[in-house]
């Protein structure tokens, strides 16, 4: 049960969404301001697939995180649909931040954004240069007035997920825009993603660990059955499914005598057992859904609607 003793004149709540391109830090930078881990991170671009909310609480105020995956130029029906998505969310939200790392020139990719974002004339949006921690201060000085140069932003603030510099104060930026309101979540709730989801996300993190570089937007993961074992109320059976496009890619997640998907398991139940604070049993298979990134059906199967 939300508590609304907190009058909304004296508390401010609402939301938040991080847009960029692909790999800019986002959903990084969304758990360290939640204080936990509520979306995936990868080095791989486009890990997110999902509008994923994690919940910054405040004595006076209610900050609601929108992880949004990374813009870009879609190939695929898939990527039309995540690109979708993105701008479904930008059009929902109370404040926008356009993240643009510190340690990486500006490019094609972050003027594409831009662009978009200047078509947003009622919602401030604020540029947010990340991965601080990954470049010199020069690096940072010049990369601020680069930002400063690509449109109109209410303000701009560097930071670094990794090492917590400055996070406080882009917390107060973007709340300082919230509208009044009481509060949307029950206090210490820190995401609304059901458990389900975010054990197939963790199984899909613990996967892109170990797989080169083309097969991360190839896998997609569902979670079939999740329950206590019967008699056994200290141990969750998990069963989950692991879908990849193309017979060689299954075998390369499986490897040599199913050695890597053992360590994908054994990684993956690892992060569900401190995520559900009980131990777990995990079942994974592995099938090949053909091109399923460009079948509607399929994508409507494994979660990605139109």
């Amino acid at each position: 049960m939300v508590d609304v003793s907190s009058s909304a004149a004296d508390f401010h709540a609402g939301f938040a969404c991080f847009v960029g391109r692909p790999n800019v830090g986002k959903s990084t930078l969304m758990n360290a301001l939640v204080g936990t881990k509520v979306a995936i991170t990868s080095s791989k671009p486009q890990t997110t697939r999902r509008a994923i909310r994690g919940i910054v609480h405040r004595p006076d105020s209610q900050l609601i995180i929108v992880d949004t995956p990374g813009f870009h130029r879609p190939r695929t029906l898939l990527g039309e649909r995540l690109d979708s998505l993105v701008l479904s969310t930008l059009t929902e939200v109370d404040v926008i931040g356009f993240c643009v790392p510190a340690n990486e020139p500006i490019g094609k990719g972050d003027r594409f954004i831009a662009e978009k974002l200047a078509a947003i004339k009622k919602t401030p949006i604020v540029a947010v240069v990340s991965k601080c921690d990954l470049a010199s201060r020069e690096q940072i000085a010049e990369q601020l007035l680069a930002v400063s140069r690509l449109a109109e932003f209410a303000e701009i603030v560097p930071v670094s997920a990794k090492s917590g510099e400055q996070l406080d104060v882009l917390a107060d930026i973007l709340i300082k825009r919230l509208p009044e309101s009481p509060p949307l979540y029950a206090g210490g709730q820190l995401t609304d993603e059901p458990e389900q989801v975010l054990v197939g996300e963790l199984i899909r993190e613990a996967v892109l660990e170990g797989v080169r570089d083309e097969l991360p937007h190839s896998i997609a993961v569902v979670v079939d059955e999740m329950a206590p074992r019967e008699g056994r109320e200290d141990l969750l059976d998990i069963y989950a499914h692991m879908f990849v496009e193309r017979s060689s890619q299954k075998a390369i997640v499986i490897g040599h005598k199913g050695s890597r998907l053992k360590d994908v398991g054994s990684r993956a139940r690892t992060q569900i057992e401190a995520l559900l604070g009980t131990r777990v049993y995990l079942d994974l298979r592995i099938s090949v859904a053909k091109d399923w990134q460009r079948d509607p059906k399929q994508l409507r199967r494994l979660g990605f609607y139109d």
